[in-house]
């Protein structure tokens, strides 16, 4: 229980006191992290708003897809990754592995599926009735479609939101590709795993304390945005 107590109020001491290693470790995690997500998010908005405005062969087959990778394990996308960009892969000749670009890719890659598949969910959800008097007024397929977004925008920016909370709590795929390198692809949650290890929880203990209040921080973004969709409909 001392060894609690005590590490707590040393993490505590970490971040009151702004410890540079712990900023560096942030600052890097919310680069890596934003850097997935604004990836994630110019090509996931595009995807499910085309999924979800039109209908072509195959595209519930996409829509399938998109909601199974959702849940695509962490670990299994760091393999397929470090294979690709390993020495001896395709990509090797790219030295991506163990750099932060690296660690980029392998969020945006978990990232990519839910911000697409909630976006689409949005669109589809949409009351049919907006469509309907859109083109009544007159308004061009393009118009009906930024119509149709924007009364969905809530529900984008959630999937958005969802997507920087999986990103920001990941470690196997970041920690395979990105490896667990001080000053330079050490990000929070391995930061957390290396030091535990070591059992030195006081550096472990602040980064969790700070990674708890970030998702604290994105579950009640979220519920403001669900809130205000659903006071819309």
């Amino acid at each position: 229980m001392d060894t609690i107590t005590d590490g707590f109020f040393r993490a505590l001491f970490l971040i009151l006191n702004l410890d540079r290693e712990l900023l560096d470790i942030i600052f890097l995690s919310l680069r890596v992290s934003g850097t997935a997500l604004l990836i994630s998010a110019m090509i996931g908005i595009p995807a499910g708003a085309i999924l979800g405005l039109t209908e072509f062969p195959g595209r519930r087959f996409l829509v399938t897809i998109l909601n199974t990778f959702m849940g695509l394990p962490p670990v299994v996308v760091g393999l397929f990754l470090y294979l690709l960009l390993s020495r001896s892969g395709p990509l090797g000749f790219m030295a991506l592995l163990y750099s932060p670009t690296a660690m980029v890719i392998a969020q945006s890659v978990l990232a990519l599926p839910i911000v697409a598949s909630l976006c689409q969910a949005a669109i589809v959800s949409v009351d049919p009735i907006i469509r309907q008097a859109s083109l009544t007024l007159g308004a061009t397929p393009f118009q009906v479609a930024v119509t149709i977004v924007n009364e969905a925008r809530y529900g984008i920016l959630s999937g958005i939101i969802a997507g920087f909370g999986r990103v920001t709590a990941e470690v196997g795929a970041v920690l395979i590709v990105g490896g667990n390198i001080a000053g330079y692809t050490r990000v929070m949650t391995t930061t957390i795993a290396l030091e535990t290890d070591k059992g030195d929880f006081e550096l472990a203990l602040a980064l969790g304390i700070i990674l708890i209040l970030l998702s604290a921080l994105v579950t009640f973004i979220l519920n403001v945005f669900q809130r205000k969709g659903t006071a819309r409909t």
